[in-house]
């Protein structure tokens, strides 16, 4: 097959992909519960076929005739992108793609049951298998360093242990230290935010900033599941997902604007790459900056409440009524040490991740068993965060990523607040303060910003060379921590 051949061919695998995520989609937000195995069937059907396809031999000998071949340059990316995927699914059994799949569903019914009961014997066994699974997985693709390379390759394109241990351990004491000095300070009331809040005008205000963000209804929808996420079931449908605590008003609205952002990168790929392989994030890690990008630069911004605190009011004025627009500001900033993840505030959420990072290398590694898991997790929240979880829900049971065989991924969420950061900073040198721009409603600035210089490229650029063709130079922590730290200094006057 010549290149247009080959993008035709792969045509089948990016729709097949599509038909797998609407699969996904609505086992996570309607699906009724005994459906469950006969899902995982057919998502496991899916998977096979996307693999033969995938790994035909006719695909190896075409990418190794271009190999010489004048292409050009967006050609010589596809061609690229094809042949990594081609080299990592060769190295995967197809019994061993389907068995991870049907495995996942059942895993993932498994989970929000043992989530629901507070009850980690449900979920257990379901996780060692999938463990077993991934580690056989990660074996087959091999790695030159650590195992968990072979995973964390898959979502972070070139990342490596040895780098993970820089960029995220690496900021561990910093943030221990930063979290140390502000719990000196008196913590702001939050209590406000911790009333009864009528969920349906949680969804008016979500759905009011989404159409102010400029999200795109008419090809896109926001629905309600357990656990917040984002899908692309095609060009031109892109579902994102909130939910909406009645006691707890933060969940629905940072929910919102983080699936949002996923949303918009989702949407904005180039018309040169639309419907072919190439139509997808750089990498999980980039993916992630677009969503803290909105979520947390903009959507935690003193500019962004200045600008909608009024209209928030107006919706719930029996829980504002006193509340002025500082304290709400410092409310929905608060640095509090806590145990849910989706939760957490941008000082100490990368401490969740790292956290995480630590288990699952360690249970590929072979250095903790899944049924010592719940242990490790509490000794580790105790020494990041100075208190143990006193239920599983709040602990080794409060994310579904490791049920749907997710391991590697987690990383990926800190990465992303680097990312975010560091593009951020490149970003403000060329349209001016973020605050600003949010304050006034520029988010068609924004938004193009964001569009020409990373979404339209899609998977045609790797993280790598995104972020260093943006910001002049390779990603680094640094940025991160000045904007942390300088923030969080002027909110707690440290």
């Amino acid at each position: 097959m010549n290149i247009g051949e080959l993008k035709e061919y792969t045509r089948d695998i990016y729709h097949l992909s599509r038909i797998s995520a609407l699969l996904g989609w609505d086992q996570e937000t309607c699906m009724p519960s005994r459906a469950i195995e006969e899902r995982g069937d057919q998502i496991a059907l899916i998977q096979g076929l996307i693999h033969d396809r995938l790994t035909h031999e006719t695909v190896g000998s075409s990418l190794g005739r271009l190999a010489d071949a004048p292409l050009s340059d967006l050609d010589r990316r596809f061609a690229a992108k094809l042949k990594r995927d081609y080299d990592r699914s060769t190295r995967l059994p197809k019994a061993l793609v389907t068995g991870l799949a049907k495995a996942a569903s059942s895993a993932q019914a498994a989970w929000a049951r043992a989530r629901e009961n507070n009850d980690w014997s449900l979920f257990e066994p379901h996780l060692e298998t999938i463990i077993s699974l991934i580690i056989e997985k990660a074996e087959a693709i091999g790695y030159e360093g650590h195992v968990y390379d072979a995973l964390i390759d898959e979502y972070e394109p070139g990342m490596t242990v040895e780098t993970l241990e820089q960029l995220l351990v690496g900021q561990a004491p910093a943030l221990s230290g930063l979290v140390k000095r502000i719990a000196e300070k008196p913590a702001p009331d939050d209590s406000f935010l911790q009333q009864p809040y009528d969920t349906g005008k949680q969804e008016a205000f979500s759905r009011f900033i989404l159409k102010e963000f400029g999200f795109p209804l008419d090809r896109g929808r926001l629905d309600v599941t357990a656990h917040p996420f984002t899908t692309s079931l095609g060009a031109d449908d892109v579902r994102i997902t909130t939910r909406y605590l009645p006691g707890f008003f933060n969940s629905a609205i940072f929910g919102t604007i983080h699936e949002a952002g996923h949303g918009f990168y989702e949407l904005g790929f180039g018309d040169d790459i639309r419907g072919t392989i190439l139509a997808e994030g750089a990498s999980l890690g980039m993916h992630e900056s677009q969503s803290r990008t909105w979520e947390n630069l903009i959507g935690r911004s003193r500019g962004f409440w200045e600008r909608y605190y009024p209209k928030l009011q107006q919706l719930f004025p029996e829980n504002l009524a006193g509340v002025g627009l500082e304290s709400f500001y410092k409310a929905v900033n608060k640095v509090e040490r806590s145990f849910i993840r989706v939760e957490a505030d941008e000082v100490t959420y990368n401490l969740h991740i790292i956290l995480r990072y630590m288990l699952e290398k360690s249970l590929v590694a072979g250095q903790i068993p899944v049924r010592d898991l719940p242990e490790a997790w509490n000794m580790l929240c105790t020494e990041y965060f100075g208190m143990t979880p006193t239920s599983f829900r709040e602990g080794v049971l409060q994310d579904i990523h490791w049920s749907m065989g997710a391991v590697g991924y987690f990383p990926t969420y800190a990465l992303g607040n680097l990312i975010a950061s560091q593009l951020a900073s490149v970003m403000e040198k060329s349209l001016g303060s973020m605050n600003e721009l949010v304050k006034s409603g520029e988010f068609p600035r924004i938004h193009a910003w964001l569009h020409d210089n990373i979404h339209v490229h899609g998977a045609a650029a790797t993280p790598g060379e995104l972020i260093t063709a943006i910001s002049g130079k390779p990603l680094s922590v640094d940025p991160f921590m000045d904007y942390i730290g300088g923030k969080y200094t002027r909110l707690y006057s440290l």
